[in-house]
């Protein structure tokens, strides 16, 4: 069949058009946050503290920030990941090395809901976190036992502690968050020393967990037997500074960690650690 010049010519326009178009209908997204059908947890390498990124339905929420010094390295590390907003944050206590670089966070950052423990410190982190939060006009959502968070489809949030008002340790004032995304679940401990595991044990909470983020950095004052044995993770993440000066992660933690053929992880040793769940099966990126 012979083809006019005229039909050519308007062929040839409708298959440039489509062309031009094909980029504008392309629904997948390289921005990692953009997968529906995952949740991602980043624990991000801070040195001697505590930050993580989990992103799941296009919600962002990071629990802690590390500390001041390397706040560039955090806030380089969110910016690499596309991150335009942070919905929910989550300080599990007011220790510098949880919340150093959190005032740069909230500055830079669009940011949603603001969570922490009934636990104010004098120190200079924490009201600076306090004086950027008022000139964003933010107020501190209480973190506490019976709080949920909500991170839409398939995913479940809550907070399993601090189960009381008053401690004589700050470490125990922190949120522990439990994360449960299809059949994975995730534990996030903060520094909860063994009196927080206790209480939570004996209020019979459901801690099973695949993954657990090592309370303290490892150290001695948490993971109890009876606490790993409850949650009876298949891998460990412990975030820590090379070299540190408190001997983080202590030895026998490690033991004990092994002892139960626990995978272990370790910002020290791995820089950040990057673990993914389709609701069914977990691995490490």
């Amino acid at each position: 069949m012979k083809l006019n010049k005229k039909f050519i010519g308007i062929l040839s326009s409708a298959v440039l058009i489509i062309i031009l178009l094909i980029p504008l209908f392309n629904v997948k997204s390289t921005h990692p946050e953009a997968d529906n059908n995952k949740i991602k947890i980043h624990y991000i390498d801070v040195g001697q503290g505590d930050s993580i990124l989990v992103q799941v339905n296009n919600i962002n929420l990071l629990i802690d920030a590390g500390p001041y010094e390397n706040t560039s390295k955090l806030v380089s590390y969110l910016n690499k990941q596309h991150i335009k907003k942070l919905h929910y944050i989550i300080t599990t206590h007011p220790h510098d090395d949880h919340i150093g670089a959190m005032s740069e966070v909230i500055k830079k950052f669009n940011i949603g809901e603001f969570y922490a423990p009934k636990k104010a410190e004098s120190t200079t982190a924490f009201q600076n976190m306090v004086l950027e939060l008022k000139n964003k006009n933010k107020k501190i959502n209480i973190a506490k036992a019976g709080v949920s968070i909500d991170l839409g489809n398939k995913a479940n949030c809550e907070i399993l502690a601090p189960n009381n008002s008053e401690y004589k340790e700050t470490n125990n004032y922190s949120a522990v968050i439990k994360i449960t995304y299809g059949n994975s679940k995730f534990i996030f401990t903060g520094d909860a020393e063994k009196l927080s595991e206790k209480e939570m044990l004996e209020r019979n909470y459901d801690l099973s967990s695949e993954v657990l983020k090592v309370g303290h950095h490892g150290s001695t004052t948490s993971s109890s037997t009876e606490f790993l044995d409850k949650v009876n993770p298949e891998i460990a993440v412990i975030s820590c500074g090379k070299g540190n000066m408190y001997g983080h992660p202590n030895k026998g933690t490690i033991l004990n960690l092994k002892y139960r053929n626990i995978q272990i992880y370790r910002t020290d040793i791995d820089g950040n650690i990057v673990i993914v769940s389709n609701g069914n099966s977990i691995e490490k990126q």
